[in-house]
């Protein structure tokens, strides 16, 4: 039988260091986009499949490295990861180590010794750091201290693993550790559209609960669809299906948003998602919750959307958790017109599926190839069927709605009746918030809500002239929607800024087919430099001047 062994030969021991650190952060850089956070997903659930290593022999031609017993050490053995390098790399990180230290000693302070000698003996300073670590989770238990350095790794104290310590045929061993490592990278898992993916992450969450006995199993049903509305525990029997949809929309939107209260609903949904610590989500992961809540809110009626209609929630508030008032549907449609809590509450949770639920908004894809559309094609002066549709996104168009609520509450009213009475489409709104003939469908709406215009990084609403003003809202009112609308506008940076290369590589790529050698003229691409390089110059200032709004101005 032969070694299955990787060989290498290195003059000392900070040569062999610097050569696997080399590898660790290449591996780093080469992780992939990861939809998740690998580290917190196996220190929430541990690890599932197993890695596979094989030996692996560092030789030192010189003879200064020293074992335990002060004799000279000339060798290191150690088990390279050939599957699961990333996992590996993630678990070592839970307990302090890194790779270096794992091949070559382990500092003796990391084992509770003092000075500064190192540990070669895997024999040794494994015994010495287990026991560090039992120490550690027993005293993290007793303060119930869930972010204590031994809590967090009690799922990887062990895990399964397959050692290859001997091959009689060692390439084919690499063949075959190289042809899945490269199916798996090239032929990801089978893709599903994006409603039956953010439909299966939501039912992975309402799983979780049900496991935790955080909800049972009659509301569970209920919310993941398998059950009708009217089975959900505490439904009115005499709702209309507006009101049903609603209650069921709602209660999902604040399971996947659970606020700093709700702990073991947080507990949970991070281990589902596998999600960092909630001060430390990302847009990612909140546009992630919002399209699983879109995706399953539509279950209830008869025809799915683009669940991306859903990201429009600013970060900060899906960090802190979602607490709605205790108003009915009913009750908020009543009140929006006077009450600004009211008519924010309709506007961002319950228009964006609304309006894509009767078609009248779609998520705004990122290309401009994919706003190219067959249906409702106008047609130009030579008679040819255009359809080009208006490159607008969600909250977009709920800031147009804000800009006239009488219109905009009148709508939002005009769409719970259509649901109510079984009809096919809304009617039209007039200015003073009253239907009107025709149906409210997506060339209405972009006529009479347009689209706001950037102006010198502000938003401007061309509102309708004939267009009842809304109450004015008080300063503690104001203040509030100025700080929500300071969000949204900094999420829109943030993905304005991700656009702007996907547009880049679309224009090379459509001058490239219609063979035209220079897409822009040189003048306009310095035109569009010098623009962003004032945006930078301006951007400086930003983080000061949202950081004195956190200071105490008296």
């Amino acid at each position: 039988m032969a070694f299955a062994a990787l060989r290498t030969e290195v003059v000392n021991r900070a040569d062999l260091i610097a050569v696997v650190e080399r590898a660790a952060n290449e591996l780093g850089t080469r992780d992939g986009d990861r939809p998740y956070d690998l580290q917190e997903d196996l220190a929430l659930n541990g690890q599932i499949e197993p890695c596979l290593y094989v030996a692996q022999q560092a030789v030192v031609t010189a003879q200064e490295g020293m074992s335990e017993s002060g004799e000279p050490k000339q060798d290191f053995w150690g088990w390279a990861a050939v599957r699961g390098n990333n996992r590996t790399m993630a678990r070592q990180s839970l307990f302090g180590l890194t790779s270096a230290e794992v091949l070559t000693g382990v500092p003796m302070e990391k084992l509770g010794v003092g000075g500064h000698d190192v540990s070669v003996n895997p024999s040794f300073w494994s015994k010495r750091i287990s026991e560090r670590f039992n120490e550690e989770y027993r005293r993290a238990v007793a303060d119930d201290d869930v972010s204590a350095r031994a809590f967090r790794a009690r799922m990887v104290a062990v895990v399964d693993a397959d050692l290859v310590i001997g091959s009689p045929t060692p390439k084919r061993l690499y063949q075959i550790v190289q042809t899945s490592n490269r199916r798996d990278h090239v032929h990801p898992p089978l893709q599903f559209k994006p409603n039956d993916r953010a439909r299966a992450l939501g039912r992975t969450i309402i799983g979780a609960y049900v496991n935790e006995s955080i909800l049972d199993s009659a509301t569970a049903d209920v919310l993941t669809g398998d059950l009708p509305l009217s089975e959900l525990p505490g439904m009115p029997v005499d709702a209309p299906i507006s009101v049903q949809r609603d209650i069921r929309s709602m209660r999902l939107l604040t399971e996947f948003f659970p606020t700093e209260n709700e702990t073991a609903r947080r507990r949970a949904i991070r281990a589902a998602l596998s999600e960092p610590a909630p001060s430390q989500l990302s847009r990612e992961h909140v546009n992630q919750r919002l399209r699983a809540w879109s995706a399953l809110t539509s279950v209830s009626f008869s025809t799915p959307w683009n669940p991306r209609v859903a990201d429009v929630l600013d970060v900060k508030t899906a960090r802190e958790g979602i607490t709605l008032s205790e108003r009915t549907l009913t009750q908020l449609l009543d009140d929006a017109e006077s009450d600004v809590v009211a008519f924010d509450e309709l506007l961002l949770y319950r228009a964006p599926n609304w309006l894509a639920a009767f078609d009248i908004v779609e998520a705004d894809r990122g290309s401009m190839g994919a706003q190219r559309v067959h249906a409702a094609a106008s047609e130009d002066e030579d008679g040819e069927e255009v359809a080009l549709r208006i490159r607008r996104g969600t909250a977009n168009a709920l800031k147009a709605m804000r800009a006239d609520r009488i219109r905009a509450l009148g709508l939002l009213r005009e769409i719970a009746a259509t649901m109510d009475e079984g009809r096919d489409q809304p009617r039209r709104i007039d200015s003073e918030g009253d239907t009107a003939e025709g149906e409210a469908n997506r060339d209405w709406f972009n006529e009479v809500f347009p689209k706001a215009a950037a102006v010198r990084g502000r938003i401007v609403v061309k509102a309708d002239p004939g267009a009842t003003a809304p109450p004015p809202e008080s300063d503690t009112a104001a203040v509030a929607r100025l700080l929500r609308e300071i969000a949204a506008t900094i999420d829109g940076l943030q993905e304005g800024v991700k656009l702007v290369p996907e547009f880049l590589d679309e224009v090379r790529a459509h001058a490239r087919a219609a063979g035209i050698g220079r897409p822009m003229p040189e003048t306009q691409a310095a035109a569009f430099v010098v623009q962003l390089t004032q945006i930078s110059i301006d951007l400086r200032e930003l983080p000061e001047m949202v950081l004195s709004l956190g200071r105490d101005s008296g």
